[in-house]
């Protein structure tokens, strides 16, 4: 990949990454602002269904933050690899990641059919 194309995949993956962590800063300020003071019984939930539903709702906030944190992963991965040379290079078999496929998803580390298979 020539260095100019992977100058612009690099804002970008630098630019997912920025927002990525305002989420993950956001969910977890949303899951721990749930949780309430100890003591405060203004904000105690009086029916069970209330109960359940607040755990819902953190145990959501929860997978969210931990989602995120795997494509944050990712991203890191890509801006290694680029730093290396081998960005746009599939991990598994070695052949270029369409153009189109690393548009859609920056950090992709597998061709189309090696992806295809892990997820099998």
């Amino acid at each position: 990949m020539k260095k100019t194309e992977a100058k612009v995949y690099k804002q970008q993956l630098l630019n997912l990454r920025a927002r990525l962590r305002g989420d993950v800063s956001h969910l977890a300020e949303s899951a721990l602002k749930n949780n309430g003071e100890i003591g405060d019984f203004s904000r105690m939930p009086i029916h069970m269904a209330d109960i359940g539903s607040d755990n819902y709702e953190q145990e959501f906030t929860l997978s969210l933050m931990e989602n995120d944190e795997g494509t944050l992963d990712a991203i890191e991965h890509a801006l290694l690899r680029i730093e290396e040379g081998s960005y746009g290079v599939c991990e598994e078999c070695s052949a270029k990641i369409p153009k189109l496929r690393l548009a859609a998803i920056p950090y992709a580390a597998l061709c189309v059919k090696c992806a295809a298979k892990h997820e099998k």
